[in-house]
């Protein structure tokens, strides 16, 4: 492996380059929208403290937000061979935080790797049993868990300076033979790292910036990356994110990415106070999306601390309206107690975005069947009964390090990785034999008509009739803003469904060019042989 990549030397005077990468989605898909207007927390944080080091420029490429101004291949992406020339990268950092990008930053690796430029992945992708895929196709190095600390350590390891071995929380080859160092405690000195710096994301467009306070979540659903005991950063930290932004970038609207917003309960209030009088102070009002847990529709005096403070979006991980699913999920709450939470927090003022999954499998000795013409059924009338302003479907993604993946290789229900490609595991495709009586083809037409129902043509003419009754608003003379309020929810609710049409539409577009249904055919006759499920089509 030192051999391959050797070691950086510096001439005199001469600074380094370090770009970092956040791969392009494998083709259009549902985030594709709001991926070119955002960017990645955690490759901007990692950026932002190898920045520290003394000899080294930094910057981001984001490939799902890259503009124009940048050099482009025939194909749309980022032109790399002109970024060569234009600003050579002495080391590249690739981010693997999303497993369906995957053969994109292997691809990326292979490139730079051909040009002698040695290259590190790191992301939740890279649990133990993706590592030697990980060296194999081009990383020199992965990290393995949080980078701030271990990326400043490998600038000085590639210049010499740092032998390897001694860095905790790598892993790299060593005659083809696969070296894990030891690993690395998970960070909580939050406040030792300087804050985001979003001017190093080159070519891009931000407009709804990523923030973050928590680390962690100690909820352990057995579908979920995300792991371990919260770490909080002072919640000042988290304020000095949004008075940094807005004053250097004129940032209004924020994406707190926390898994869930509301824990640690006392803080978040105190926060919501900080915020809301900052906004005072400045005169101005930010928009500001949260994840939430559904239970908080309880506490009003969180709820009315949040909407002072401009957090008016919640994204809800309702996951399904079926209680069967619901307890195989671990989720101690029942359909109806969603519907009832779910009004609450529409009466209080709030958009809320319900996040699903579709045919969710059973753990085994669970007897429970249902056909998917039953399951449509339960998730149109619950999203109907739960005021929803926005809705995304999915399907179960058997992710690397996750409970689920460990229980559904057990059963040999996941289907082969060289036909049913990591490019595939974003939540769009069905990934195992899902439990009978449905077949793979049933369960993603199943989520595709779920949304198609909720995100529909029709709302074009009800934008231009709801223009039409704006005058309206007069007859809630005196309490003019009240008759706004109602008014725009109404209209904000029509152009967002007609919008999620239009996404939808191409993204089924982009679907009939892929050749999966192909490859689901052959990875079915493989599992068959072995496995007695739903596979008929």
């Amino acid at each position: 492996m030192q051999k391959q990549i050797g070691f950086l030397t510096r001439e005199a005077g001469k600074r380094r380059r370090l770009r970092i990468i956040i791969p392009a989605y494998p083709a259009f898909n549902i985030y594709s929208r709001v991926a070119r207007v955002t960017t990645a927390l955690g490759p901007v944080t990692v950026a932002t403290a190898a920045r520290e080091m003394e000899g080294w420029d930094v910057e981001v490429i984001d490939e799902n937000n890259y503009q124009r101004s940048g050099p482009v291949t025939a194909a749309g992406l980022p032109d790399h061979e002109s970024l060569q020339q234009l600003r050579p990268a002495d080391l590249v950092g690739l981010y693997g935080g999303l497993t369906s990008t995957i053969p994109r930053l292997y691809e990326l690796a292979r490139f730079y790797r051909e040009r002698s430029v040695p290259t590190i992945a790191g992301g939740q992708h890279f649990v133990e049993e993706n590592i030697a895929e990980g060296l194999q196709n081009g990383v020199d190095v992965v990290v393995r868990g949080e980078g701030e600390e271990t990326l400043k350590e490998l600038l000085q390891a590639f210049e010499g300076r740092l032998p390897r071995e001694n860095i905790a929380g790598i892993a790299f080859l060593d005659e083809d033979r696969v070296v894990l160092t030891p690993e690395r405690m998970p960070l909580s000195e939050f406040d030792s790292f300087p804050l985001p710096d979003f001017s190093l994301v080159r070519y891009a467009r931000i407009r709804i910036y990523p923030v973050g306070r928590v680390r962690g979540c100690g909820m352990d659903c057995e579908f979920c990356t995300v792991k371990g005991k919260p770490r909080y950063a002072r919640v000042e930290r988290l304020m000095e994110q949004f008075a940094s932004l807005y004053e250097t970038h004129g940032a209004r609207e924020f994406f707190i990415v926390d898994d869930l917003f509301g824990q640690n309960r006392r803080e978040t209030i105190r926060f919501c106070n900080l915020l809301r009088d900052y906004q005072r102070e400045a005169r101005t009002r930010f928009h500001i999306t949260v994840q939430i847990r559904l239970d908080k529709a309880k506490d009003a005096e969180l709820l009315q601390s949040m909407l002072e403070a401009g957090i008016n979006h919640l994204a809800i991980g309702y996951e399904s309206p079926i209680g069967e699913e619901l307890k195989a999920m671990d989720k101690r709450l029942k359909p109806e107690d969603m519907i009832t939470l779910s009004r609450l927090l529409y009466k209080a003022g709030f958009m809320v975005h319900g996040m699903f999954i579709f045919g969710y499998p059973m753990a085994e000795g669970i007897d429970f069947s249902m056909p998917a013409k039953e399951r449509i059924r339960r998730f149109k009338k619950f999203i109907k009964s739960a005021q929803l302003d926005t809705v995304q479907v999915l399907l179960p993604a058997p992710l690397p390090g996750t409970e689920l993946t460990r229980r559904l290789k057990e059963q040999n229900r996941i289907f082969p990785k060289d036909l049913v490609g990591w490019e595939y595991y974003d939540g769009n495709f069905p990934l195992f034999i899902p439990d009978a009586p449905m077949t793979p083809e049933e369960m993603q037409a199943s989520s595709h008509r779920i949304m198609g129902r909720f995100y529909r043509f029709k709302h074009m003419f009800d934008i231009g009739f709801h223009i039409l009754w704006f005058p309206v608003l007069f007859f809630y003379l005196p309490n003019l803003k009240r008759g706004w309020e109602k008014w725009y929810r109404i209209w904000s609710h029509q152009v967002t469904r007609f919008g999620g049409w239009l996404l939808l539409h191409r993204w089924y577009a982009a679907f009939k060019k892929d050749p999966f249904s192909r490859k689901l055919a052959e990875a079915k006759k493989i599992l068959s042989r072995t496995f007695p499920g739903p596979l008929k089509t």
